[in-house]
């Protein structure tokens, strides 16, 4: 690891101004994905500011729906009862995510922040894109088997790895941050992680030195059929080889509502907006499941290793869907 000077933030704009002062400086929160990299030299930050001492942890009801804070520990947020009550959907991905000792010190901002797994990235001895611009990307034809089959480029294949961030697409959050004017804007969830295009490098929209105050939850009629799941190599600590989050609002069994997100398929989770539109109206039906994922899965490109993963999504949407018309239970 090199050398970095650490200072801890006294407020917002102190930490807002100090980071955006210095291009190689960063927010230090639970540090559960950054001080990885920093360990492998993969990011090399000069300044750390530590903000885990700023008033962004709490979880509360807002305008409907629920805020909760940036700061605050992804364990503490699954299980805070407007949470578990309300969106158990977030729930889930949550607690599918990592291990338990992670989601104790894994902050909410820090996890949407979270990068790339890719193998070609971690290795600072191969090519990125992402970690190098202009270098190329070893995992285009390379080992490709974890890797994207939507929305992926000749920069980058690489996939987000998070789950909690698959579910706030499809509970369509938004997230607040404060620039370095002091202002405070807010990113439709939607818009906050980037495909890779041109510019692998750029997870996603903030600007340098912006910072997560919070991620809001509109209000929705979700609660009571939603499910996440989650189809990996092993039944904890591992990423996600292909997850679904699925929510459903039904009048009898007619889809009046509905909402798909998919992980470990995208640089960003993947919304199923095909799959979404051919199911407002219809009947909630395994037929009518499976024949969204086909639906859905039509537009896939895989690479040559990881073909396996449009299969395995149809599959795993369908039985998501499955699930969450079942009210969560298999």
């Amino acid at each position: 690891m090199r050398p970095f000077k650490y200072t801890r933030a006294s407020d917002a704009m102190n930490a807002v101004s100090t980071v955006s002062a210095t291009t190689s400086a960063k927010f230090l929160a639970g540090g559960t994905n950054l001080l990885d990299l920093m360990k492998e030299d993969v990011e090399r930050p000069t300044e750390l500011v530590d903000v885990t001492k700023l008033n962004f942890a709490q979880i509360k009801a807002a305008n409907g729906g629920v805020s909760i804070g940036a700061t605050a520990k992804n364990t503490d947020t699954a299980n805070h009862p407007l949470i578990r009550q309300n969106y158990p959907l977030l729930t889930q991905a949550i607690l599918a995510s990592a291990s338990g000792q992670i989601r104790n010190m894994a902050t909410n901002g820090g996890n949407l922040n979270q990068r790339t797994r890719c193998s070609y990235f971690y290795d600072v001895a191969m090519p990125c894109n992402k970690r190098t611009p202009g270098t190329g990307c070893g995992a285009l034809d390379g080992v490709n088997r974890n890797h994207a089959i939507f929305g992926w480029s000749e920069k980058c294949v690489a996939t987000y790895p998070g789950d909690m961030a698959v579910a706030l697409a499809a509970l369509e959050a938004t997230v607040k941050v404060q620039t370095k004017d002091g202002t405070e804007r807010t990113i439709a969830f939607a818009d906050y992680h980037r495909l890779p295009g041109d510019a692998p490098e750029k997870d996603n929209n903030l600007n340098h030195g912006e910072l997560i105050t919070s991620i809001e939850l509109p209000k929705n009629n979700f609660a009571d059929k939603s499910y996440y799941l989650k189809v990996r190599e092993r039944a904890s600590y591992a990423f996600a080889l292909v997850s679904v989050a699925a929510a459903l609002e039904t009048k009898g069994n007619v889809i009046e509502n509905v909402r798909l997100a998919l992980g470990g398929v995208a640089h960003k989770p993947w919304r199923a907006l095909e799959a979404e539109k051919f199911l407002k109206g219809k009947a909630a039906t395994e037929v009518n499941f499976k024949l969204a994922a086909e639906m859905e899965m039509k537009t896939a490109k895989p690479l040559e290793y990881n073909k396996f993963k449009v299969e395995l999504g149809r599959r795993a949407i369908a039985r998501a869907l499955m699930q969450a018309m079942n009210g969560g239970k298999a």
